[in-house]
């Protein structure tokens, strides 16, 4: 038990049959494929599954959300909504991936990192690859 996880391993999981309310803090990986309604906040990867129902403002490194999300997401490093995902809030983030099926209301402000500022270039990356 006391044991350092592994890159990769999951801290964090919410199963499908599952509903939870409150605040939700991690490290490192956590899976939410269940119903959540509060605030998350975590400084590795937060990973929403298809079936996942979530109503809360999420803060996390990197954000990957397959299922239906209601709230503001900052991703520090980078958010992917992948189909058949779905997204009715605000996103910050300097690195937006969006595949081809998603639903996005909201409205979408992209910070570039230190050398994409110093060069006045910013990266989107859609489903064909990436521009610059």
């Amino acid at each position: 038990m006391g044991k350092n996880r592994r890159d990769g391993e999951v801290g964090v999981f919410l199963g499908h049959d599952s509903v939870l309310e409150g605040v939700l803090e991690f490290k490192g990986l956590a899976r939410l494929d269940g119903t959540f309604r509060g605030r998350i906040q975590g400084t590795g990867t937060l990973m929403i599954g298809q079936q996942a129902k979530v109503e809360a403002n999420i803060q996390a490194a990197q954000v990957v959300i397959s299922g239906e999300v209601v709230g503001d997401v900052l991703a520090g490093e980078r958010l992917e909504i992948r189909a058949p995902g779905r997204l009715k809030g605000n996103i910050s983030s300097p690195l937006v991936v969006m595949d081809e099926g998603v639903l996005f209301e909201g409205h979408c402000t992209m910070a570039g990192g230190e050398a994409d500022a110093k060069d006045g270039k910013l990266t989107l990356v859609a489903a064909g690859g990436a521009t610059r």
